[in-house]
C-alpha cells in the first residue's frame, strides 16, 4: 500500500475531476475531494485491492456527493465552467472569434442537454468523456458489471442524440 500522502498526490486531481462531473461546481468539488480523502483515511483498512485505488476513491467520492445531496436536498445544475477550468481548450488558437463563440455555445448546449438526462446516463456520459474511464472502471464505480456500463453508455448516447435532434426540429 502506498503512503497516504502519495495516494493524495497521485489521485486528488482525478477525484476532483470526477466530482466536477457530478457537481458542476469547482468549489463543491474541492470540498468533496477533501471529504473523500478524509473518509479514505478513516477506511483505508477496508481497501482490499480488488479494484484500482482510483476506482475505490471515486466510489467514496460518489458516496460523499450523495451524502451532500441528502443534506442539501438539491442539485447544483448551474455551472458548466468546469470545461475550461479543467484545462479543456474549447477554443482553437486558429479559430476566428465568431467560430470560437459558436463552438463554446455548442458545448454549453450539449452539456445542458447531458445534465437533463436521467441518472445514471448523464453521469456515465460525463465520466466516460471527461475522465476517459474504461467501462470496467465505470462498472466498478456503480458496483455493476462492465457490460452494464457499456450498455448504459450506449443508451445515454442514444438518449442524448434524441434530445439534440428533437431540439433542432
Amino acid at each position: 500500500m502506498e503512503d497516504l500522502s502519495e495516494i493524495y498526490k497521485s489521485y486528488a486531481n482525478e477525484v476532483k475531476l470526477f466530482l466536477l462531473c457530478l457537481t458542476s461546481s469547482e468549489d463543491l468539488a474541492e470540498e468533496l475531494t477533501q471529504e473523500t480523502f478524509y473518509q479514505a483515511v478513516k477506511s483505508i483498512h477496508r481497501y482490499n485491492g480488488k479494484c484500482k485505488i482510483s476506482v475505490w476513491l471515486c466510489q467514496i467520492a460518489k458516496h460523499s456527493y450523495f451524502d451532500y445531496l441528502k443534506k442539501a436536498k438539491h442539485r447544483n445544475h448551474t455551472s458548466i465552467d468546469y470545461l475550461t477550468k479543467t484545462g479543456v481548450d474549447i477554443r482553437s488558437k486558429e479559430d476566428l472569434p465568431d467560430i470560437a463563440m459558436i463552438k463554446e455555445s455548442t458545448l454549453r448546449e450539449i452539456h445542458q442537454e447531458i445534465r437533463q438526462l436521467q441518472e445514471p446516463y448523464a453521469e456515465i456520459l460525463l465520466l466516460r468523456i471527461t475522465m476517459d474511464l474504461s467501462f470496467k472502471e465505470l462498472g466498478d464505480i456503480y458496483e455493476k458489471s462492465e457490460n452494464w456500463a457499456r450498455v448504459t453508455y450506449y443508451r445515454a448516447k442514444c438518449k442524448l442524440a434524441e434530445r439534440v435532434n428533437s431540439d433542432e426540429l
